[in-house]
């Protein structure tokens, strides 16, 4: 699996952390990193169906280089952590990357499948579906 930079640094400060505690906290602390969205991005246009919390995505193709950016944001702390997780993952990427790239492996290597409530899971997978959907797009 062609693990992007960033993504391997977040792979790795979680497992330097023991407890599951300290992870929630690291995750926290990576959704604060994430910058504002503009105004207009918190409508339904951008809005993730299927996450229990309010989640939006935004995601513009660069003509230049093909790649995918992806800007995101939540409305729950927690949450929050797991945008910048699949921004980490699938932003700065070429549609077929993103494509080929099993977020469920990844999610289950870090240990985060098991620690997650079934509706934060629910709305993780649908984040990484809209994503690969956008992404299917561009090809």
């Amino acid at each position: 699996m062609d693990i992007p930079p960033a993504l391997q640094t977040i792979r790795d400060d979680l497992a330097f952390l023991d407890d599951w505690d300290d992870r929630y906290r690291y995750l926290i602390d990576l959704g604060k990193t994430l910058p504002a969205l503009p105004a207009e991005a918190y409508s339904d246009t951008f809005k993730v169906p299927g996450c229990a919390s309010q989640v939006w995505l935004m995601m513009d193709r660069d003509a230049a280089t093909g790649r995918l950016a992806i800007r995101g944001d939540s409305d729950a702390l927690i949450v929050k952590g797991l945008v910048a997780l699949v921004i980490a993952m699938f932003s700065n990427r070429l549609p077929d990357d993103i494509a080929a790239m099993d977020a469920q492996a990844f999610f289950a290597e870090i240990g985060l499948r098991e620690h997650l409530t079934s509706q934060r899971a629910n709305g993780l997978a649908s984040m990484v579906a809209r994503i690969k959907a956008e992404a299917s797009r561009a090809t």
